[in-house]
């Protein structure tokens, strides 16, 4: 049986980096990772291809390859979606799809033949046995969670790593915090579900055997959900994995902004090699964080935890949002005054949506205050509900955010800010490559040279330099940052 995993194009999102990584010579972020771990699930007599649409085109030879095709895509990617699935059809060859996009709107894709719903280790063996007794049901779903024990390693051999900038690979799935408008919980509980660090060192061990060195992103949700395992079990053994191989990854993850009530958590990550965490920061906003329930957030000063873990090693980039029922039309500054002082250079600030299976969905159903309109992306300026502040006002407010968090001056000011009290970790040994001397060269002309913030850019440039040397890869780096995310804005921008 031959068995062809696609996965369909992002479009052009903050979280992309589609207009950095042309500076890298990159053209994808990160692999699919999902579709490489179901690969490691089918039986060994199948072949398998993969293609993913953002490094590569899917010809109808590829398509008609397969006696299968394999989709898993997220809400974002609803649009290539469609029109894979649109070509199997006229192309005569069933497809069978999962993952989130999927799981939470079985209804939207009655031209699927076959649905694997909810976690793959439950559900695809059942689709498996049935399709070898030739007679699969249509649809596959499980009311339990997965033991992640079960998961096999994600199958490296079936992409070309150099297309990408970062690895990635999952510790954990849940989060033990149940915010109104995230989805993860109803995807994968609020029990974090972990592997074993001897299941972590092998599939570590996977991605170095298959020649990669660089960025390796944990792609947890909350990846400090069970601290004591974390501090007891799974970092140690990372401490010492990396040790011996002469710390060959740079590790990046999402955990929430209690990592730094923690100061050994936040030592043993950065021994280990995690030098950025992804947090979902929210709003300053106290009565916003009671309203949807991010009681991790409330009764904090929430810019001294951020410096903390700045201070501790860790760059924090950061999740924000504007909309919730409590925001008022001073919450704009407030974002914006935030953000400045505490030097999230990476600020993510999005318009409220409610994806389905969120408490916000019900709440907002129940009070008809839904719309269609959920594209996944939360910076594109859509909402898919009547928010209570005027829309005009409240679009206006998000648009006056971004453009002045992500104007040159304001940009490269707070990427001083936090320059000027970072301390990186110094003990992974990645070298240089031939890309990022490239990515220098290309900055310098097309941001130095050409660009409106040349005069920002190279005062960052050359202050870094010479005044803090151990982060000029970085500032070069986040000058790359500032351009892209300039970018989505202004083209989000002209799309409303």
């Amino acid at each position: 049986m031959n068995i062809l995993l696609v996965y369909p194009k992002y479009p052009v999102t903050y979280w992309g980096f589609q207009y950095a990584l042309k500076f890298i010579s990159k053209k994808a972020s990160f692999p699919p990772l999902g579709l490489l771990t179901v690969a490691g699930m089918l039986p060994d007599d199948v072949e398998k291809r993969l293609v993913d649409l953002n490094v590569s085109t899917l010809k109808d030879t590829d398509i008609l390859w397969a006696d299968y095709v394999f989709i898993s895509a997220m809400v974002v990617q609803k649009e290539s979606v469609r029109e894979v699935l649109q070509r199997c059809q006229n192309l005569g060859v069933k497809t069978v799809a999962g993952g989130p996009l999927f799981t939470a709107e079985p209804d939207a894709f009655n031209e699927v033949d076959h649905l694997i719903l909810n976690e793959g280790e439950l559900t695809l063996p059942l689709f498996l046995k049935d399709l070898a007794n030739g007679n699969p049901a249509r649809i596959y779903t499980s009311d339990q969670w997965a033991d992640l024990a079960t998961t096999p390693n994600p199958v490296w051999n079936l992409i070309d790593q150099k297309q990408y900038s970062t690895m990635n690979i999952q510790y954990s799935r849940g989060c033990p915090f149940n915010c109104e408008f995230c989805n993860i919980t109803s995807l994968y509980g609020r029990i974090p579900r972990t592997k074993s660090a001897t299941q972590l060192i092998t599939e570590l061990n996977a991605l170095y055997d298959s020649g990669w060195r660089g960025g390796v992103f944990f792609v947890d949700d909350n990846f400090i959900g069970n601290k004591h395992k974390l501090l007891h079990e799974v970092l140690p053994a990372l401490i010492t994995w990396m040790e011996a191989k002469q710390h060959p990854f740079a590790f990046l993850t999402e955990t929430s902004i209690n990592l730094a009530d923690d100061d050994e958590l936040m030592c043993q990550m950065v021994k280990a090699g995690f030098d950025t965490v992804f947090i979902g920061i929210e709003t300053p906003n106290e009565a916003s964080l009671l309203e949807c329930n991010k009681v991790q957030n409330k009764n904090r000063d929430l810019i001294a935890c951020v410096k903390k873990i700045q201070h501790f090693g860790l760059q924090v980039h950061g999740g924000f949002i504007v909309g919730f029922d409590s925001d008022n039309a001073g919450i704009f500054d407030s974002l914006i005054n935030f953000i400045q002082q505490s030097g999230i250079v990476a600020a993510m600030v999005g318009l409220l949506n409610a994806p389905k299976g969120t408490g916000l969905y019900q709440r907002l159903a129940s009070e008809g205050r839904l719309v269609e309109g959920f594209s996944g992306d939360n910076t594109d300026f859509s909402m898919n509900f009547i928010p209570k502040m005027e829309r005009s006002l409240l679009v206006n407010g998000y648009n006056k955010i971004v453009d002045t968090i992500y104007s040159p001056q304001r940009y490269y000011e707070r990427v001083r800010v936090f320059l000027k009290e970072y301390k990186p970790c110094k003990t992974t040994a990645i070298p240089v490559t031939f890309n990022q001397v490239l990515a220098f060269l290309k900055s310098m002309i097309r941001l130095g040279v050409f660009g409106r913030e040349r005069v920002y850019y190279w005062r960052l440039i050359l202050w870094s330099l010479f005044k803090r040397p151990d982060v000029f890869p970085l500032a070069v780096t986040l000058s790359i940052y500032g351009f892209h995310f300039r970018k989505v804005f202004k083209k989000s921008a002209l799309e409303i």
